[in-house]
Order: structure tokens, then C-alpha cells, then sequence
């Protein structure tokens, strides 16, 4: 169910920046809202608001560091479509951003090149296809020209090659073949699908019978690529990037540009349970179907690869734990001349993410969930040497400048913006951008982080946020979310699909517990939750919701509804039958009901076998012990249950289960297929059904109309 997916005042986040070697956790604190409303009257925040504010993602900036592009998403509700665009800004000279010309046609993705010039994606020829740019964004030239959609590319050292993923049948012999064979298969009158081996289907798709692979082509003077692609992972069983949300950090080339480093898994027919990806080098760019295996040596999760500025030093991430696909992501670190490898900051308890090189080689950049935060770090590669780089809130993504960094950054209280920031600098990241200038005037629900003693004694955090146009001494009905995993966590960054502020902007208060098992506490914090999904995480919630009371007595605790997604929506099951006295009523999205079922019906086994300490028959009771199933004598909670037909994670018989339960027993309940939508609800008229339905539940049970 988890894949590969905040709080303080001006003084501890100052605090932060200091040079430290290690992490202590954050005391409470609070998190003032990004727009303060002035007056009470102000309009709050709510969902609509929420659909159809922009998005803003990916900085990339040039290698003179004067200017960053970055994609904004816009949203148009009427017409149930995104769209992304480009925007180039100034670095210099500041101002604001511009739209770029090339996004008329589509443009996404943007990378920058050696060569000083803009590289990007854009399907205005028929296919997705690699294209490029002068700096200013202007002149676009298509680079790349293939029969196939290309999924992701890395531009070589020198801005001379160009490699591109692409979904090919791996038997075939060229890309033409692979097309050939679509064709047929699309022809073909019949409709069976015939399966020898596992991953038949996959987040949201059946297999088709391709994979993802790489090819290289040259890149000619005027900007188009020359000569036959070749195929450089030819006669490797796997996908590179992975599926289903795999990306260019995945593959890299060389520092020579001669040769393609990439993270992938083999297939074979242990796919669906094995997290063992290893970084994997092409013999030249020949396509020969040889290859070394960089990392043969653990058989956990390894990815990331990125070469240090003067190409001796190959860094990447690994797990230790074949099978867990929440594990620590550490660091490593390879001498290339000699293969000799060794761990860095091993000491530094929070997970890696992508990692970045300083220009001088010393340092290495990556985010981490921290105490409900996720911030920059540097790594000293020399010492270990972990430093916190920016402050509260979330960093979704950065990239360097001369001086510092650009990095997008998210809070409870305010969509993702642009900052700059120097290197480890004790000043205040400043905004450099407004993509939702629409919410400055509107009321936001304050935020605040608190701690309490949870299951075995331990520190657990959580989140409370008021009512916007909160009014002191009045009791608010509770919206109680429980997120999803049961790897994550509810901390301080903003959701397109779980957003408190919605809550808040309704009149509700909020409560938000970031129980065992969550992510940022350290691992030992996440591993708690493995094969107790029943009893540490509930023990923490109920501590977590009295504790949440006793200090906030503007939350009304007689008045509340629990609400989950994914592992939340097992957790609500979980509650129905185990802590049925506590709320008004309880909103279920995409949960498992049956954790036998689930062990049999998921695809991704890899997940259940750990979580559950085995496989079904291996270890009955693993998958017995917490069973929602075996507690449905005990429901009578008003239920909401919302399932996508697409999730083959949580399949819908999961959530059909689930209703026939409530409907058997005569509890008041309601049904939500989406029969387009996966694990989550994405398009924007099924977010605003979504809403409507779950602030209707709510409304119903805590707001009700007077007799």
C-alpha cells in the first residue's frame, strides 16, 4: 500500500540551520499559516478551492545558475482536464516567472543540458518525444523521432547523447517490431490474456507483455539525434525505470558518456515478491546483452546512482532488508577506478532520498522525513557529517544554484512555492514565486504539532489544526485522519487528496497522529508497525485523540468522525470493531478488509509477505491476528466506503466486502465506486464527487440539521 509516496517559529527554525552532526527531535511547535487573515470574516478555504489551485513541481536550473524553469500544473474543473505548462524565471535579475512559449504545443519534464540549452518532453508530434530549446526557451527542435512514447530520458555528460526509456516486448529484435506487435494485438478480434508468470497486473494495469528499457542516440549539431537508437539493456529481464513510478533518477551515464548505469530488478518469475534491485553497468553502448552487476553483494533495494563532478566517485541509495520496501535508504558510496565501496553518515537515522553532488564534490544534498518535516541535508562525504539545510515544512524538490539552493516547498497551510536559499546560510528562505496568489486573502486553519507518550512509552506527534475563522471558546466537530502506508506520515506538507484544510475551511477541527510505524522518526519507529497493524497504531491513536483533547478544548471529542485511505481505510475497519464507541462515523477509502484476501489478491506480495510475516500458508496466524474480518459482529459505526475499480493493490472486492458487511448488519452506510480512478481519485470531477460525498457523510453525523 505505501510507495515510494511539519513545525516551528522563526527562532527553532534559525536553530536549525546550525551545523550539527546529528538530529534531536523537534520539540512542538507551531506552524503559522502562509496567508493570515486579517479579519474574521474572511473566506475560508475549502475543497474547490483545493481542485483547482495550481500545482507547481519540479525546479530545474541552468548550469550558469542564472535562471530555473519549473512546470505548473493549472486545473480546469468544468472540463475535467490538468494541464502543465513551463515557466522560466530570472535568477538575477528576479521577477517573476514567465510562461514558455513551448508549452503551447506541451511541454514537460524540462532538464538542462551541458550545452547551456533546454531540454524537455512534448507529445505535439504525435508521440512523446524528446525535444530541445535555446536557454530562453525558444526554438524548439525535436531531438528524438521514434515510433514509441518516450517515458524518460537522461542527456548525457556532454549534452552529445541522449538516453530514453521505452516500453518495448523484450523478445522483439528492434523498436519496429514492438510496434508491429502492439498492432496486432490491438487488431486481434480476441480478447484473452494469456499469463506464465506473475505482475498480471500492476497499480492500475495489466500486463501487456513490455518492459522499459533504454536506448541511446547521438545528438547531432543542430539538435537531432543521428543514427540507429541502440539498445543498451538488450537481453536484460526487467523494467529500468521501474514500474509504475519509476523515473530518469534510475539510469544515469558514465562520467565517460560511453556506458549507462541503471537500478533495476529481475523479473523471472520472483518479481512480485523481491525488492532486490541492484545498479547494473552496459558493456559500452553496443547493446551486446552483457552487463555488471554493481551491487550483487545486497540483495535489497539499490537506486540512485549519481556520479561526483569529477567522475571518480559513483553514489547511490540502499535498504539492507531484502523485502521491505520501507527500510532506511542509506548511502554509499564507490571509488570507480577500484570498486572499492563504503557507507557514509551510517549513523544518521532517516531515510534518503534522491541525492544530489555539491559542485565540489565534498557534499551531498538529499531530503528526509524529519519529525513530521521534510528537509534538504548535506552529507559531508568526507566525515559523515549530517547538517539540516531548511526548516519547517516540505521539500518536495531542489536544485542548486552558484550560491544555494531553489527548492519547492509545501506546508499544511499553503500548496508548494519556490524558495532560494544559500549553502547552509542562517537566513530565512525566501519565496520567490506566487502560483496561487487566489489564496492569500483566504482564512487558513492554524496548525500546531504536539507530542504525547503513545504504545511502550515512546514519544508519538501529532497534529491539531482550528477551524478556519476559528472563534476562542467555541467546540468544533473533529475530523480524525488516520494516513495510509502504514509507512508515512500526516506531517506538516499539503495533499491534493488528504488535505486538513478542507476540514478546517468547513468548520471542522482536526486531528492527525503520526502513530508507530510512521515515517521520520527514525527506523526503528517504522519497523514497530510490521506485523502489529492492530495494536501499536491503535494504542497510539487512542492516546494520541485523549491526549489531543485533554490540550485543545476547543475540539468537541463527543462529536467526530474517523476517516483513512489505504491503510487508514484498514484502520477504520479495524476501529469499527475495536474501538466502535468512539465516533459519530467513519469514512473507509480504498481499505483492506480481508488481510487473508488481500495476502492472495495484491500484487505487489513483496508488501504483504513482510508486513504480515510471511506468506498466507507459511503464517496463518500473521494474517489472522488483525483481521477486520473476524470483528464484524462488533460494527454499528455509520460507514462510508469509497473504492476505486482500478486498485489492484486493495482490489474492489475489498471494498464490496466491506459495504455487504455493513449492509448485512444494518449499519448506515454508503458506497463509492469510482470505476476510472485507481488508489487514488485523481481526475478533478471524481475529486469533486469525492468531496461532496465525504463533507455530506460528515455533515450528516456531526452538523446535523435542526428538528
Amino acid at each position: 500500500m505505501r510507495h515510494r509516496s511539519l513545525l516551528a517559529g522563526a527562532s527553532a527554525a534559525l536553530a536549525l540551520f546550525a551545523a550539527v552532526p546529528a538530529l534531536a527531535e523537534a520539540p512542538p511547535a507551531v506552524v503559522p499559516p502562509a496567508s493570515v487573515a486579517t479579519a474574521q470574516a474572511a473566506d475560508p478555504f475549502d475543497y474547490r478551492d483545493m481542485i483547482s489551485a495550481n500545482r507547481l513541481a519540479d525546479p530545474q536550473v541552468s548550469p550558469d545558475g542564472r535562471w530555473v524553469v519549473y512546470a505548473v500544473t493549472t486545473t480546469d474543473v468544468a472540463a475535467n482536464r490538468r494541464a502543465g505548462s513551463l515557466y522560466m524565471m530570472d535568477l538575477r535579475d528576479g521577477g517573476e516567472g514567465r510562461r514558455l512559449a513551448i508549452s503551447e504545443g506541451g511541454a514537460n519534464t524540462a532538464r538542462w543540458g551541458a550545452d547551456g540549452r533546454l531540454y524537455f518532453l512534448s507529445g505535439r508530434s504525435g508521440t512523446s518525444q524528446v525535444w530541445r530549446a535555446e536557454a530562453d526557451g525558444t526554438g524548439p527542435v525535436q531531438v528524438t523521432d521514434l515510433a514509441l512514447d518516450v517515458n524518460a530520458y537522461r542527456l548525457s555528460p556532454g549534452a552529445d547523447r541522449v538516453a530514453v526509456s521505452l516500453a518495448v516486448f523484450p523478445d522483439c529484435g528492434d523498436i519496429a517490431c514492438s510496434v508491429d506487435r502492439a498492432k496486432a494485438v490491438a487488431d486481434d478480434p480476441s480478447t484473452g490474456q494469456v499469463y506464465d508468470r506473475m505482475f498480471v497486473r500492476h497499480w492500475d494495469t495489466w500486463a501487456d507483455g513490455t518492459q522499459n528499457h533504454l536506448f541511446v542516440q547521438s545528438i547531432g549539431a543542430d539538435g537531432h539525434a543521428t543514427g540507429a537508437p541502440a539498445w543498451v539493456t538488450k537481453g536484460f529481464d526487467g523494467d529500468t525505470p521501474s514500474k509504475p513510478f519509476g523515473d530518469e533518477s534510475e539510469f544515469i551515464f558514465a562520467p565517460d558518456g560511453q556506458s549507462v548505469v541503471f537500478s533495476a530488478r529481475l523479473a523471472g518469475k520472483s518479481e512480485p515478491w523481491s525488492t532486490n534491485f541492484d545498479l547494473w553497468r552496459t558493456n559500452g553502448l553496443s547493446g551486446d546483452g552483457t552487463f555488471e552487476n554493481l551491487t550483487d553483494d545486497n540483495d535489497a533495494w539499490d537506486t540512485g546512482p549519481v556520479f561526483s563532478p569529477d567522475g571518480r566517485t559513483l553514489a547511490w541509495r540502499a535498504m539492507a532488508r531484502p523485502g521491505f520496501e520501507a527500510d532506511k535508504f542509506a548511502i554509499f558510496l564507490r571509488d570507480v577506478a577500484t570498486g572499492q565501496t563504503r557507507q557514509i553518515a551510517a549513523n544518521w537515522d532517516r531515510s534518503a532520498d534522491t541525492l544530489q553532488w555539491s559542485a565540489d564534490g565534498n557534499t551531498l544534498y538529499t531530503t528526509a522525513g524529519d519529525v513530521g518535516q521534510t528537509r534538504i541535508f548535506a552529507i559531508d562525504t568526507r566525515n559523515g557529517v549530517v547538517t539540516p539545510v531548511t526548516g519547517p515544512g516540505h521539500v518536495s524538490a531542489f536544485a542548486q544554484t552558484p550560491s544555494g539552493f531553489v527548492f519547492a516547498q509545501d506546508s499544511l497551510t499553503r500548496p508548494s512555492e519556490l524558495f532560494v536559499k544559500t549553502f547552509l546560510g542562517r537566513e530565512m528562505p525566501r519565496r520567490i514565486t506566487n502560483v496561487n496568489p487566489q489564496l492569500d486573502g483566504q482564512a487558513f486553519g492554524e496548525a500546531e504539532q504536539f507530542s504525547f507518550a503513545g504504545w511502550n512509552g515512546e514519544t508519538v506527534y501529532g497534529h491539531v489544526i482550528k477551524p478556519a475563522n476559528y472563534v476562542e471558546g467555541q467546540k468544533y466537530p473533529v475530523a480524525f485522519l488516520i494516513h495510509g502506508g502504514p509507512q508515512g506520515s500526516f506531517g506538516n506538507g499539503w495533499s491534493f487528496r488528504w488535505n486538513a484544510q478542507t476540514y478546517a475551511g468547513a468548520g471542522y477541527a482536526v486531528v492527525m497522529i503520526d502513530f508507530h510505524g510512521s515515517t521520520g522518526y527514525g527506523q526503528a519507529f517504522t519497523d514497530s508497525i510490521s506485523q502489529h497493524w492492530g495494536d501499536r497504531p491503535l494504542e497510539d491513536l487512542q492516546k494520541g485523540w485523549a491526549a489531543a483533547q485533554q490540550r485543545y478544548g476547543f475540539l468537541d471529542g463527543d462529536n467526530a468522525c474517523a476517516l483513512g485511505a489505504s491503510y487508514g481505510g484498514y484502520m477504520i475497519n479495524w476501529i469499527a470493531g475495536n474501538w466502535s464507541d468512539e465516533f459519530k462515523c467513519l469514512v473507509n477509502h480504498d481499505g483492506v478488509f480481508d488481510v487473508r484476501g488481500m495476502g492472495y489478491a495484491t500484487e505487489e506480495l513483496w508488501f504483504t509477505e513482510w508486513e504480515y510475516g510471511g506468506t498466507p500458508w507459511e503464517n496463518p496466524r500473521g494474517y489472522e491476528q488483525f483481521n477486520p474480518v473476524h470483528h464484524v459482529e462488533n460494527w454499528k459505526t455509520p460507514m462510508l466506503v469509497v473504492q476505486g475499480d482500478l486498485d489492484y493493490r486493495i482490489p474492489t472486492a475489498q471494498g464490496l466486502s466491506t459495504f455487504t458487511a455493513l449492509q448485512r448488519r444494518g449499519i448506515d452506510s454508503r458506497l463509492i465506486v469510482f470505476p476510472n480512478e485507481n488508489h487514488w481519485v485523481l481526475k478533478p470531477a471524481n475529486s469533486l464527487q469525492w468531496h461532496t460525498e465525504v463533507f455530506g457523510w460528515l455533515d450528516k453525523y456531526l452538523k446535523p440539521a435542526p428538528q
